[in-house]
């Protein structure tokens, strides 16, 4: 009998961005996950503030050179990849020099958000489903983390709804109070669009704030887990009123072997009970 594949997607992973509760989980799950016997992948965007020289990045010439077209405009697709020596774990990057080149996260040096962070997610998001193509790797579960990577069920559910490589893939999404105040390019809607995908099914982030693309992405997943002890009030709202399997919040390092049991439940097509 073949492993169980996970395909982690998050916006931030420990060493490479500071401690969070996205960090930590992006990186304590996997690790643990992989301790269990599973087979898995791991993704992130390659920021600029990332050390390349100090955490050993390298670009992996055989995954990068494809171009994914962003609202009419190709851009190279480059993917590099890193250990993490203590977690025998790698992580591989989504990069492009026009859209992470600059020493920023999702926010600029005043904590503003940065003005392409729409279009990052969307070559974020297209750029991890079309290298694990490339991989020839289906995962089982692809289970994603923080609002930068909630583009990923939307894409899978869609774009890629009658792709082979994906058909019996399962998305679990982990919510998180980590959010931003306003709103993405309001445009966000349209750019989506242009990949054809129906405009009923972006119609949650006309104004796409932290909430809708939480929205968003509960609407196209399968399962989800709380990753923060506190979401904010409209998520936590969509949490508890969705009627999919759902995990309660359990601290990173102690959760791995309850994420792993909520994996082969989803697996298994059982109901899960939220605890109260």
């Amino acid at each position: 009998m073949s492993k169980t594949r996970i395909l982690y997607v998050s916006q931030a992973i420990q060493p490479f961005l500071p401690e969070s509760d996205i960090s930590r989980a992006a990186r304590q799950i996997p690790q643990g996950i992989h301790e269990r016997g599973r087979e898995i992948r791991v993704f992130m965007p390659r920021f600029g503030v990332i050390n390349e020289r100090r955490h050993q990045l390298h670009e992996v010439i055989r995954l990068s050179g494809m171009n994914l077209n962003i609202n009419d405009t190709d851009h190279p697709l480059i993917i590099k990849v890193a250990s993490i020596p203590t977690a025998r774990m790698q992580v591989y990057f989504i990069d492009n020099e026009h859209y992470f080149k600059k020493k920023v996260t999702w926010l600029d040096a005043k904590d503003k958000l940065v003005g392409d962070n729409d279009e990052r997610a969307i070559f974020f998001a297209r750029g991890v489903l079309e290298t694990v193509r490339k991989l020839s790797w289906a995962p089982d579960i692809i289970h994603c983390h923080g609002w930068m990577a909630s583009l990923v069920p939307l894409y899978l559910k869609e774009l890629f709804k009658d792709d082979a490589h994906f058909e019996n893939t399962k998305i679990v999404t982990s919510l998180y109070g980590e959010g931003f105040d306003g709103t993405l390019n309001g445009s966000l809607h349209e750019k989506i669009s242009f990949d054809g995908i129906g405009a009923d099914a972006v119609e949650s982030i006309h104004i796409p704030t932290f909430d809708a693309l939480n929205d968003m992405a509960i609407r196209h997943s399968d399962a989800l887990i709380a990753g923060s002890e506190e979401l904010t009030g409209e998520t936590a709202a969509l949490f508890q009123s969705s009627d999919l399997p759902k995990m309660p919040y359990a601290e990173a390092s102690l959760g791995a072997a309850e994420v792993a049991n909520f994996y082969d439940t989803i697996l298994e097509g059982k109901e899960v009970a939220v605890e109260e």
